[in-house]
């Protein structure tokens, strides 16, 4: 996992950012009832439990959570106007981008998209000329004390990860998106507290930027961040905060 040292500090503060945002039930919303179209359950349906999960640490009401299963199954109104798109485009520098938007209007999501990439000096790219880049994976990360480190990092090793790298006092963990759900219920078996479970688009080779383009780059995710239909960023670049 090298080039991303601050990925840890990084993560938290984006979503306590997103968190204080009113858009952000928004979001969530909409990828709850994306990921309930698999099922309404989320004791079996491992997506929706991931959203359903995440919504909750945003202290998103109880009520929003399930009119957006059940507008996901199919009985709520607008239940079919939710899709996710993945947007793949060149940044600042030439980062590749993998945006993933869940929206109700594909029209306005690209053109906000591509109004922020082209802005910054960057385009959309075709399909699979910039996912290639990436391998999508199950991300964990993991809270615990200096004192567990070891303890955690020995339990690791005997379950089916790809990676896991530490920093301060947060592990992340890597693994196949079909093993997420077994490795997530074995970590919380063991007493340790996962602070978010996600499919993650991870690049198979990180770009070192120079500091103007990563300032660019920077203003770039910021501003992506910012749109309502933008769910999740991925980039292939070393971390720019």
């Amino acid at each position: 996992m090298s080039g991303h040292s601050k990925w840890a500090t990084t993560k938290r503060q984006k979503f306590a950012t997103d968190a204080k945002r009113g858009a952000a039930f928004t979001k969530l919303a909409n990828m709850i009832t994306v990921a309930a179209r698999e099922g309404g359950d989320p004791e079996f349906n491992f997506k929706l439990r991931l959203a359903v999960d995440k919504a909750k640490q945003a202290a998103m009401p109880k009520d929003n959570i399930d009119r957006a299963i059940v507008r996901g199954t199919g009985k709520g109104e607008g239940a079919n106007l939710v899709e996710e798109i993945i947007y793949e485009a060149y940044g600042p520098g030439g980062a590749a981008l993998v945006i993933t938007a869940v929206t109700d209007n594909r029209l306005r999501a690209y053109t906000d998209i591509r109004t922020a990439v082209t802005k910054h000096g960057g385009r959309l790219a075709d399909e699979g000329s910039v996912t290639y880049q990436f391998k999508q994976s199950g991300v964990l990360y993991i809270e615990h004390t200096t004192d567990q480190t070891e303890n955690l990092q020995l339990a690791l090793l005997d379950l089916p990860i790809d990676d896991f790298e530490t920093v301060d006092q947060t592990t992340r963990v890597l693994t196949s998106p079909r093993d997420l759900q077994i490795i997530r219920q074995n970590i919380e078996r063991l007493g340790f507290t996962i602070v978010d479970a996600k499919l993650e688009w991870i690049p198979k080779i990180v770009l070192r930027l120079d500091k103007e383009n990563a300032l660019k780059l920077q203003s770039l995710l910021e501003q992506l961040d910012n749109l309502d239909d933008v769910s999740e960023v991925n980039t292939n670049t070393e971390d720019t905060e």
